[in-house]
This record gives C-alpha cells, structure tokens and sequence, in this order.
C-alpha cells in the first residue's frame, strides 16, 4: 500500500507542469479603435500581470515592484504613456487614460483621443515598444479597427521603437 502511495505521488510530481515551461515570452496586446464619423479613438492595453509587475522595478526603480504601491502604478502610467503612440494623418493623436484596471492576471488600460473625422481614412501609425527595454523577447501585437476593416501590427523587441503604418482601410470587396 506504502508503495502504491509513492508511486502515485511521483507520477504526479512528474505530470506537475514546470514553472519556466509555462511562460514562454513577453507580449502585450492593444487594439487601437477609430470612429469614422467623430474621428473618436480609444486605444486598450492588455499586459499579463507577470510581464508588467516584474518590470516596475525598473520603470519605477524608487518603489516597490507591485501594484499595491501607488508609485509604481503612477510610474507605469507614465512609461506607457511615454512608448505607445497613434497618429492620423501625421498628426499625433492626444490620449487620455480613462480606465486602469489591475488584475491578477493582466492589467488593462484604457485610453481615448480625439482625430479629425475627416482624417480618419488616412494613414495611422502607430510606435509601440512597450516593455521592448525591459524583456529581450518582447513581443506586442496592435489591432487597428477603422471602417469595419481589423488590420494588425507585430513590434517585435529588434524593432519596437519603428513606428508602423496601416495605409488608409477600406472594407473589402
């Protein structure tokens, strides 16, 4: 019976996934969205928690690295406030952070901007080299929405700090 015990405790520890296998790389997602009839933007970050907390001790090298210090959240506004950016038609859009939330797994900003209507059939470009300074692998996808059209940028940590343009979106025919 002692055996069995042993035996059926190692097969799980073996079956146990390991700790470095389950985080593979760094990556963010954001999806940049624009009103064709306002000129309206909003822009949401989502961030696994794992990436983001880890990387306040650099971003906010005077706190504490956690979420529960108002610092270093304060801190992480600003960084990612500083590295994502959206223009229209050459124009660097203003945003302003309306929400944050943080959560166990991931963290969520969410911003919003105005453009001219009558520039948002133009090109957008967007730089997004969140976290690209702190993790080596990074890896940050961008969905841009405008006109019923999804088009989506790769930064990869090697060119994150190039700004990418999605030339005017049309619906498909």
């Amino acid at each position: 019976m002692r055996r069995a015990v042993v035996l059926m405790a190692a097969a799980g520890l073996a079956l146990a996934p390991l700790p470095a296998a389950a985080h593979r790389g760094h990556g963010a997602l954001s999806v940049v969205e624009l009103d064709a009839k306002t000129g309206a933007v909003s822009v949401s970050h989502r961030i696994p928690a794992h990436d983001a907390e880890p990387a306040l001790a650099m971003i906010a090298p005077g706190a504490q690295a956690s979420f529960d210090d108002p610092e270093a959240v304060d801190a992480l506004k600003g960084y990612m406030a500083d590295r994502f950016s959206v223009s229209v038609a050459g124009q660097r859009v203003a945003l302003t952070l309306k929400d944050m939330t943080l959560g166990a797994d991931e963290i969520r900003l969410e911003y919003v901007g105005q453009a001219s209507p009558a520039d948002v059939p133009a090109a957008i470009t967007v730089r997004a080299p969140l976290f690209a300074d702190i993790y080596g692998d990074q890896v940050n996808q961008v969905n841009v929405r405008r006109l019923g059209v999804t088009r989506t940028l790769v930064f990869s940590a090697a060119d994150s700090a190039d700004p990418q343009t999605v030339d005017a979106l049309a619906p498909s025919r």
